[in-house]
Formats: structure tokens, sequence, C-alpha cells
């Protein structure tokens, strides 16, 4: 078959979709101020268009598809779309999907994760920006970080593993926490990802400054906790990985677009909330896959649409340029 392809030959393996641009945080790296919503049910896409993008998606070589927001689990009956697209796993033809997985700031996830594994999810991934409770509600302006440790628990549980910490450092906000989260992801055996500040805050108060840098990252955990780099190459994958060179369970991961970025090697494409396709999360354009559904596109003609959408991929973002243009959205509406 033919997988989709960019023109600089990278392969098109994972599919990144917005159920929502709404959240029930502020986190000042993302949407401090909220935005207004989009409009409902003339906008957003709905699971059955989903579910009919997404195969068509799998058809073309997808194996690893995340829900992404805003927050998804703020998506209505979340749980019948993930049974949707859980059957693109176990179809009889191939290529099928291999990856179902869901990333959540874990406020209404304890009570819902059960449900969640039953639909057909494969794994978690939960936001956590401070293990210090007021801390963390400084920056995410909620009071709810024994949710996000319920939700830690409760992704272990049930099997939806293996689980997953992002946390986004940023300069004089959470830095100093850094060991911190190597120890809590070698006591509680979870992959912790360190993620450099992005300009993709709602608010526009990124700068250069603020970012810590990958090496710094390395730096401070080695010093403390010695890594060991568990694969000489990263492939397609976003995140270097570490191990703990003493053996202790837990995985770092450092994820770094902006002191180390990773383009030449992208898989990756994202759908928003409202239907367009956004071939890099910095990409000034999009391109609306939502109305060539609703015009009465075939299915033939909706592939040869993401086909062209895709062959426009960039080769790269352009952050470390004189003349960087901000993306034509901010996080909250992507999907990450």
């Amino acid at each position: 078959m033919l997988f989709l392809r960019d023109a600089h030959n990278r392969i098109i393996r994972d599919l990144r979709v917005s159920l929502t641009d709404r959240c029930n945080f502020r986190c000042f790296y993302c949407l401090p101020n909220g935005e207004p919503p989009l409009a409902r049910k003339e906008t957003i896409l709905t699971f059955e268009e989903i579910e009919y993008v997404c195969d068509i998606f799998v058809s073309l070589g997808i194996e690893k598809i995340r829900l992404t927001g805003g927050e998804p689990m703020l998506r209505k009956d979340i749980e019948v779309l993930i049974g949707k697209l859980a059957r693109l796993k176990s179809q009889i033809s191939n290529p099928k999907l291999k990856d179902l997985a869901l990333t959540t700031n874990g406020h209404t996830f304890p009570r819902r994760a059960e449900n969640l594994k039953r639909a057909g999810l494969d794994r978690v991934t939960i936001s956590l920006d401070s293990l210090r409770r007021e801390r963390f509600k400084e920056i995410t302006g909620v009071d709810a970080l024994e949710n996000v440790f319920d939700s830690i628990e409760a992704a272990k549980k049930y099997h939806l593993t293996p689980v997953k910490i992002n946390c986004v450092l940023v300069r004089g906000r959470n830095d100093d926490e850094i060991v911190d989260f190597a120890r809590f992801a070698r006591e509680n055996d979870v992959k912790m990802r360190f993620i450099e500040f992005m300009p993709l805050d709602s608010g526009h108060d990124w700068t250069r400054e603020s970012i810590v840098s990958a090496r710094e990252i390395r730096e401070k955990i080695n010093a403390r906790f010695p890594l060991a780099l568990k694969e000489k190459s990263r492939g397609a994958e976003t995140a270097w990985r570490y191990e703990f060179a003493d053996g202790a369970p837990g995985e770092i991961g450092i994820v770094a677009p902006v002191t180390e970025m990773f383009c030449g090697a992208c898989s990756r494409i994202r759908l928003t909330a409202d239907g367009q396709i956004r071939t890099c999360l910095f990409s000034t354009e999009e391109y609306n896959l939502r109305d060539c559904l609703r015009s009465g596109s075939n299915r033939a003609e909706i592939v040869e649409f993401i086909r062209s959408v895709v062959l426009k991929k960039e080769a790269r973002h352009t952050i470390n340029d004189e003349k960087f243009a901000p993306a034509s959205r901010s996080m909250s509406f992507i999907g990450g």
C-alpha cells in the first residue's frame, strides 16, 4: 500500500486528534485567560466524522492516534468515541491501528478510568507541572493536585500503561523541581517527560529566556541520579529517553523542540476539534478537512485531499529563525 509520505520523504504514522478547545484549567503557558470557545454543533467534528476520518487515516498507514484538547475529557461521552476508534485495532484488513492514547490534565480522570479502559483505550499521558499544592494551583488556576495523583494511580490500576507524565518546564516557575520530578519517577515507576516551553500560549508571554534547555535538565538530574541513554537514536519519537543507571524503576524523557529540534524525523499530523488539518504545531496555515467532509466528497476525494495536505508539511519549524511567526492558534486549539 502507499503510506502517507510528505515532500521530505517522512512517513506519517502518528495522528493527534483534538476533541475540544475547552479546558477546565488555566495554565499560564497555554490558556491563562481563556479564549472564546468554538461554536459547538456547527463547528466541531461529530464522533461519526472523527471515526470516519480516523478510519481513512489508518487505511493510509497511521499507527498511533492520540486524543487531545483542550481537555479531551470535557467532550461528552468520550468513552463512546474511544469504543468506535478501538475497533480500528481489531479490524480484519491491514493496516490496523496499533495504539490509542489520551492526554489529560487528570481533573476528572480517576472516576472514569475503568470505563475508558473497557472502551478500548490503551494508555494515558497525564499533565503535572508541579508536585507542590500551592504552586500547582498558581500554574493551573485550579486546586487539583490530589486529583492528578489519583489519576496516576487509577491509570496503573486499570493498566492504562505505560503511564507518561508531561511537565512543561519554565524558568522561575517550576525549574527548581526538576530533581524532585526525577525522584517522583523513580518512586512511582512512571515515564517522566520534561518539555521545553514553546511559544504556543494564548497570553503571548513566551520568551527565549524562559526556556529551560534539554542540556540543563539532563545535567541537573544526572548530578543527583545518574542517567543512561536508553537508545542511540530516538527515531521518530519526540523525546530522548533515559533510564536510571542504578537500575531504579521509572524513566526520564526530554522533549526539546527549541534547543534540540527533531523536525527531520517528524511523523505527526494534527486534526483540530473543528476539523482543520495542521501539518506542524507551529503552522501558520490550516487545511479545512471539515468542509471537505461536509461538502459530499467521497472517500477517494478525501484521501486525495489528505495526501495533498501531507505533501505541504513543513521541513521544520522556524522558532529559532529571526523572522519567526507565531502559530496561527494557541495550544488549546491545536492539540498537543
